[in-house]
């Protein structure tokens, strides 16, 4: 059987509206209060009361201006702000508030003008919320990005530096070593001419091994080239060389900022060489996402796998700098591997909003970079 409601009992209306002024005066997260035409506070709740440090008999009455700092009552923001309330039927505001003791507080505050039925204005309803902490969150986040970025910056500067070093002077200097070291083995008879001629094939490897050093001390190119092309150039002309077979999917939209950039690459880069020194690997494959407002990479070859991370002084410290470059981004770094299934180097930084956030990436497969390196983006 259907039909229309009963009436609500005559009381119902007048226990709603006694359950909602008790909810409004009650709650202690929201200052909810209200202001009549003129601005001056005419209600006042618990929320209000903590924010603020008045009572309700200190400041019902007293003109909403007194909440604003000194330079905002000489800009004349109070009112300005019930102006545009009223025109724009709503005002929502973020900025510095008075507390009765003099101090400051960072408020977050909304005006919503109040019209009886007739469109007369009746006074206005102000809410406002205690956003100090957050604001001081938000600044410290700022400041460890800040931080974050010179301190990327300064490495790549001192790794610049130092491949300049190695191939400006070392190198040079070894390979004067080494055109000597021809000169004498013409010269000399034997056995001399022998060991010489074994110490030039040794001064040759020195110089090789100095310039692979040298050519990964280089600036990646992000700002070039981006990350995800940076990264398939890698694979394409330094992996693919060591006899690997190298792959990269991706699921970004969007480059990340420069600095979180150039720490996923040089993790990868060191990742990749781990498995060309200890993985016997037939191929690797580098996997980004977008997870948990960050991204989260992955470094998986096929190869032997071991019980535990390889022995020796450099491998160690490239674990180690691996895990604090991840962690000095705000992340994390693991390594899981097993005997006979292979190793996965997996890791998380943050996405740091930065203006570089603004460049949109390629939509679908890269181009030209595909068939060289097996790059692809995942819808």
């Amino acid at each position: 059987m259907t039909g229309s409601s009963p009436a609500e009992p005559a009381g119902t209306a007048a226990q709603h509206e006694m359950a909602f002024t008790l909810l409004v005066t009650s709650v202690l997260d929201y200052g909810i209060f209200m202001l009549d035409p003129e601005g001056y506070v005419s209600t006042w709740n618990a929320g209000a009361e903590r924010i603020k440090g008045y009572s309700a008999k200190d400041i019902i009455g007293r003109h909403f201006s007194v909440f604003y700092p000194p330079e905002d009552i000489a800009a004349r923001k109070p009112y300005l702000e019930l102006e545009s309330a009223v025109a724009d039927g709503r005002l929502e505001d973020e900025g510095w508030r008075i507390r009765k003791d003099g101090t400051r507080f960072w408020a977050n505050v909304v005006i919503t003008p109040l019209f009886d039925r007739t469109g007369e204005l009746r006074g206005f309803g102000k809410v406002t919320r205690d956003m100090t902490e957050r604001r001081a969150a938000e600044q410290a986040l700022t400041e460890r990005r800040r931080l974050f970025a010179h301190l990327v910056q300064a490495q790549e500067l001192e790794r610049r530096r130092i491949a300049w070093d190695v191939h400006d002077d070392s190198i040079q200097a070894m390979v004067a070593v080494g055109m000597r070291l021809q000169l004498l083995a013409d010269q000399a008879g034997e056995p001399y001419a022998s060991e010489l001629a074994r110490l030039d094939v040794s001064v040759r490897e020195a110089v090789g091994r100095l310039r692979n050093l040298s050519f990964r001390l280089q600036p990646p190119g992000i700002d070039r080239h981006g990350l995800v092309e940076s990264l398939s150039q890698h694979l394409a002309d330094v992996v693919g060389g060591w006899g690997l077979e190298p792959s990269l999917e991706h699921t970004l939209v969007r480059e990340p900022a420069p600095e979180t950039a150039i720490t996923i690459f040089r993790i990868v880069q060191e990742a990749l060489l781990n498995v060309r020194k200890h993985a016997r690997a037939r191929s690797v494959h580098v996997s980004i996402t977008t997870e948990n407002e960050g991204l989260l990479i992955r470094v998986a070859d096929d190869g032997t796998g071991h019980p535990a991370p390889p022995h020796g002084l450099r491998e160690h410290f490239g674990l180690m700098e691996m895990r604090e470059r991840a962690e000095t981004a705000g992340g994390w770094w693991n390594l899981r591997s097993e005997p006979g299934s292979g190793s996965t180097v997996e890791f998380w930084v943050p996405d740091l909003p930065t203006a570089a956030l603004d460049e949109p990436l390629p939509g679908g497969p890269l181009g030209s970079l595909a068939p060289r390196s097996a790059v692809r983006r995942v819808p």
